[in-house]
């Protein structure tokens, strides 16, 4: 029981609380709009329900979110990861709308995802552009590739075994979930189970002084920058065989802010260093389950993005150190102060 107790009291300390929190909040705050919101059911051996919709939908961001995670511990950021989703999908739709196998037009895509992460670490390593300088150059330019390959024109495609990446199933589950969680178990591995998470950490607190105890800062910066460009092209090819099309000028529009987002929610600072994968799974949770509540709970669409600002910024207020130091040594004040005395009036009223 005490342990139990010890746990409890240092999960309420931890940076995942809140977000656990708010995450529970609006789960619960669905079952009010939906009856049987939090019910799975299971139709020809597939697992259904709005959760599973959520994680389902949720998919994409969570990926990105990941490479945006390891990105900004080393202190960077990561901008042209809708860019980088938008040319993997048009790419391996376009590989299989001119006859090519499968295997190739999905190695295409991943391989072009890679260069694009190595092109941008490189911009930041040895050219040394700032990251929102150096990745906003493929934020814009990517679209502009991902429209050549295109033609400008929405590539439809009629592939069943491609579809299983992002909308089809494997083992009861989608199996886009199952590859989030291969993925997310993979960084863990390699980020917490190794000195490669702390390695990171230690560029991103001060790169020049990790580099100068014989860190190397510049090959891990890089490296970084390749794994966020692989998630995201594994998220572009999520987004394209869902709806089995590639629209280069929509797909993966803004889920590079939604992944910055989400890190932030989930507790990481964007000045780098120390990072939370947990807490970037359930900002982007967060941010999935507010866009379900905001269309199960029928709130008009002009007033949508207020709705999910106001809802970030309490979210981000409960995260504030400073802000509940405020809360507190307000009540504290409150309570500490003297009550009125009364007058000679008052105590013969009463």
């Amino acid at each position: 029981m005490n342990s139990a107790a010890s746990r409890l009291a240092a999960f309420t300390k931890s940076t995942l609380f809140w977000p656990v929190t708010v995450l529970v909040v609006l789960l619960l705050g669905n079952v009010i709009f939906t009856h049987g919101f939090l019910a799975i059911h299971v139709r020809q051996g597939h697992l259904y329900g709005s959760l599973i919709d959520i994680l389902l939908f949720g998919a994409p961001l969570i990926l990105v979110s990941l490479g945006m995670t390891v990105v900004i511990a080393t202190g960077g950021i990561d901008l042209s990861v809708g860019a980088t989703v938008a040319i993997s999908g048009a790419l391996a739709c376009y590989l299989i709308s001119k006859g090519h196998g499968l295997f190739v037009s999905i190695g295409a895509a991943v391989i072009a995802s890679l260069l694009l992460g190595l092109w941008n670490g490189l911009l930041v390593t040895r050219l040394g552009i700032q990251p929102i300088i150096a990745t906003l150059i493929l934020m814009v330019a990517g679209r502009g590739v991902a429209q050549l390959i295109t033609g400008g024109q929405i590539i439809t495609i009629h592939s069943q075994d491609y579809k299983l990446i992002g909308g089809g199933y494997w083992l009861g589950l989608p199996f886009a979930i199952i590859l989030v969680a291969v993925a997310l178990a993979v960084t863990v591995l390699l980020t917490r189970r190794t000195a490669l998470g702390m390695l990171l950490e230690s560029v991103g607190g001060n790169a020049e002084a990790s580099r100068l105890v014989g860190i190397r800062s510049a090959g891990l910066i890089v490296l970084a920058y390749v794994f966020c460009g692989l998630c995201a092209g594994i998220a572009g090819l999520m987004i394209s065989s869902n709806t089995l099309s590639a629209d280069g000028n929509h797909a993966g529009l803004w889920i590079e802010l939604d992944a910055i987002l989400a890190v932030v929610l989930g507790g990481t600072a964007l000045t780098g260093g120390r990072f939370s994968l947990a807490g970037t799974v359930v900002g982007a949770l967060i941010i999935q389950t507010l866009d379900t509540t905001i269309y199960t709970a029928g709130i008009p669409p002009r007033t949508t993005l207020v709705f999910e600002a106001v809802v970030v910024t309490i979210v981000c207020l409960l995260q504030s150190p400073a802000f509940r130091a405020k809360v507190v040594r307000r009540r504290r004040r409150r309570a500490a102060e003297p009550a009125p005395p009364t007058t000679p009036k008052q105590e013969v009223t009463a």
